[in-house]
């Protein structure tokens, strides 16, 4: 069983940037894969951005590619998303989540465990 704990989220005006951490209480987070999902109201949950075990690949929906940023600190069990100009439409609870198997998915149904979410809200 994995724990995680996404923070960082908050209101913030668009074109500004916020930066969410998630922490897992996997000691071997190097083990997993760590995908970004955010689902806004009355919407599905969409991948966001995503990156393999050792950080040397990612993957990102079209719409964030050159705003949004994946990383992770396998020291310290914590993956981040740094979002930078921020729009009205990325508004939306992101969650963190990870996989055992390799490979970055896009699909929420490959992923094994879950954070409670954390909520983004850009204001126009």
């Amino acid at each position: 069983q994995v724990t995680l704990v996404e923070s960082g989220g908050g209101l913030v005006q668009a074109g500004g940037s916020l930066r969410l951490s998630c922490v897992a209480s996997e000691r071997t987070l190097s083990n997993y894969v760590v995908g970004w999902f955010r689902q806004a109201p009355g919407k599905e949950r969409e991948f966001v951005a995503g990156i393999n075990g050792g950080g040397g690949v990612t993957s990102y929906r079209e719409s964030v590619k050159g705003r949004f940023n994946i990383s992770r600190d396998n020291a310290k069990n914590t993956a981040y998303l740094q979002m930078n100009s921020l729009k009205p439409e990325d508004t939306a609870v992101y969650y963190c989540a990870v996989k055992r198997a390799l490979g970055i998915a896009v699909r929420a149904t490959s992923y094994d465990y879950w954070g409670q979410g954390t909520q983004v809200t850009v204001s126009s």
